[in-house]
C-alpha cells in the first residue's frame, strides 16, 4: 500500500511537476543571466584546472573552491551516472539521454545561481565552521513563519533523502556490485563501509574535504579511461550510438513501444528525473558544499559549479551511456529489436536483475574484467557520495535540532549505510526518490525569489 503511493507521488512528480519546474529554474537564470554557462564558461573551467591541486591547504573554517567543488562533485557523481543512467536508458530508452542533457545545459545556470547564494547567505556555527545551503537562502527570501516552514521542510526532506535513504540507495549499490564482480558477502561490504565512513565523519569537514579532492580526480579518471579504452574498441559503432540518442530522443517509441505520446512522456521524464538524481542542479543538495569555499567573491564559486554539472553529465555519465548504448543497443546487441519483440524480452528482463553498465562493460572486457571493473568505479562513486550527502543532511540536522544532534544523526546514518547492503528494498528506493524531488519545490522557490541577488553577482563581475 505504501510503495503503491509513493510510486503514484513519484510518478506525477517526475512525469509532470520536476520537468516543468526544472526547465522553467533553467529557462529563467540562462535569460537572466545571459547565457552564463555559456559567457563564463571558460572562467570557470581555469578557475577549476588552472592550480588544480590533490593537496589541498587545511582551513581553519570552510575549503578551498577546488575543495568544494571536488565535495561537490562527490556528491553528483554516484550511482546516478551508472545505475541512475542505466536505468533511465532502459526504460526511457537511448533518446532519454538527450534529455539529460537539456536539463543538465540549462541546470548549469541554475546550479550557478544555487552556489552563489549559498555564499551570499552562509553563516558561522557555533563550532566556528561554515554553514550554508538553501535553508540559509529560503529564510533571507521568506522572512517569518512562511520562511521557517519552508526551510524545514527543505531540511527535514534532504534528511531523509540523502543522509539516510540515499545512502541506503548507494551502499547498496556497493554491496550487490561486490558481491556480483568478487563474490563478498554484502554484509561484510557493510560493515566495512560503516567502518571507513565512522571515521571520516568523526574527522569533520576538513577531513571530508581533503579526503574528496584526493578521491574525486583519480576515481574520474579510472572510470573515463575505462570507457574510452571500451570506446575505441567500439568504435564502427560510435556514429550509430549517438544517432540512436538524437533519434529516439523524438521517436522513442520505436525502441521501448507503446504510443508515441506515452513513449515521449517516459524518455523526457526518465531524462529530467535521473539527470536530476545524476548532476543535482536544482535539488538543492550541492550548495551546501559551494557554502564552503573560501573564495574572492560569490560568483567565482558559481562558475566553479557550473563545471561541476559540465563533468557529471556531459563527460562522466555520456561515456557511461555511449558505453551502454554502443554495445547493447547496436545490431550485434542483445537489445537491438527494442523490448516491444518477444524475443528480446528475456534478454532484457536478466540485464535489469543485473546491473546494465556491468553487463556493457563484459561484453568487451570479459565478464570478470567487466564486472570487476564498474565494481570498483561504482565503490569509489558510492562511497565519496555517502560521505557528501552525509555532510549536506548534517549541515540541516545541525540548522533544526542544533549541534548536539549531531552524533545521533551519525550513528542513524551508520546504522542505514549498513542496512541498505543487506537487501535491494524497492520502497526505500521510491522514498528516496520522492524526497529527492521534493527537496526541489522549496529550493526552486526560493531560487526565484531571490533571481536579484543572482543577478548582481553577474554585474559586478563585469563592472
Amino acid at each position: 500500500m505504501l510503495l503503491s503511493l509513493v510510486q503514484t507521488i513519484n510518478a506525477y512528480l517526475s512525469d509532470y511537476v520536476l520537468v516543468i519546474l526544472l526547465i522553467a529554474v533553467g529557462l529563467w537564470f540562462t535569460i537572466r543571466t545571459g547565457f552564463v554557462q555559456i559567457r563564463f564558461f571558460g572562467e570557470g573551467m581555469k578557475r577549476v584546472f588552472g592550480n588544480l591541486s590533490l593537496h589541498g591547504e587545511k582551513h581553519d573554517s570552510g575549503m578551498s573552491s577546488f575543495q568544494a567543488l571536488a565535495t561537490a562533485i562527490a556528491a553528483q557523481v554516484g550511482t546516478g551516472n551508472i545505475v541512475g543512467a542505466s536505468g533511465a536508458i532502459l526504460t526511457g530508452g537511448p533518446g532519454a539521454i538527450f534529455w539529460m542533457w537539456i536539463i543538465a545545459f540549462f541546470g548549469m545556470a541554475t546550479i550557478y545561481a544555487e552556489a552563489v547564494l549559498a555564499q551570499k547567505t552562509r553563516i558561522k556555527g557555533e563550532d566556528g565552521h561554515i554553514l550554508g545551503g538553501p535553508v540559509y537562502y529560503i529564510t533571507t527570501a521568506f522572512k517569518g513563519a512562511g520562511g521557517k516552514f519552508l526551510a524545514g521542510f527543505f531540511g527535514i526532506a534532504i534528511i531523509l533523502a540523502l543522509g539516510f535513504f540515499g545512502c541506503m540507495v548507494q551502499s547498496n549499490s556497493i554491496g550487490s556490485t561486490f558481491q556480483t564482480a568478487f563474490g563478498i558477502p554484502a554484509w561484510a561490504v557493510g560493515i566495512a563501509l560503516v567502518i571507513i565512513c565512522a571515521v571520516i565523519f568523526i574527522g569533520g569537514m576538513n577531513r571530508l574535504a581533503r579526503v574528496t579532492e584526493k578521491i574525486v580526480p583519480v576515481m574520474a579518471a579510472i572510470f573515463i579511461v575505462g570507457g574510452i579504452i571500451l570506446l575505441v574498441m567500439r568504435a564502427s559503432y560510435i556514429p550509430a550510438t549517438f544517432g540512436m540518442i538524437f533519434s529516439y530522443a523524438f521517436t522513442p517509441q520505436a525502441i521501448i513501444g507503446g504510443s508515441f505520446g506515452a513513449a515521449i512522456k517516459t524518455a523526457i521524464s526518465q531524462g529530467a528525473k535521473r539527470g536530476l538524481f545524476s548532476n543535482e542542479a536544482g535539488m538543492g543538495s550541492t550548495p551546501h558544499a559551494h557554502a564552503q569555499a573560501n573564495v574572492g567573491t560569490p560568483h567565482e564559486q558559481g562558475v566553479v559549479a557550473m563545471i561541476g554539472v559540465f563533468i557529471d553529465t556531459f563527460i562522466v555519465l555520456t561515456l557511461n551511456a555511449l558505453v551502454i548504448i554502443s554495445t547493447l543497443y547496436t545490431p550485434d546487441g542483445p537489445l537491438s529489436a527494442g523490448y516491444s519483440d518477444a524475443s528480446v524480452n528475456a534478454a532484457g528482463e536478466a540485464i535489469v536483475k543485473s546491473n546494465l553498465a556491468q553487463t556493457a562493460f563484459s561484453t568487451v572486457f570479459g565478464t570478470g574484467f567487466g564486472n570487476a571493473f564498474v565494481a570498483i568505479c561504482l565503490f569509489f562513486f558510492a562511497f565519496s557520495t555517502v560521505l557528501s550527502w552525509n555532510m549536506f543532511g548534517k549541515i540541516n540536522m545541525i540548522y533544526l535540532f542544533g549541534q548536539k544532534s549531531v552524533l545521533i544523526y551519525q550513528v542513524v546514518a551508520l546504522v542505514f549505510i549498513f542496512l541498505g547492503t543487506l537487501a535491494s528494498n524497492d520502497l526505500v528506493w521510491e522514498l528516496s526518490d520522492m524526497f529527492n524531488q521534493l527537496m526541489v519545490l522549496p529550493n526552486a522557490i526560493a531560487l526565484f525569489a531571490l533571481t536579484g541577488m543572482v543577478v548582481s553577482a553577474i554585474h559586478k563581475k563585469q563592472e
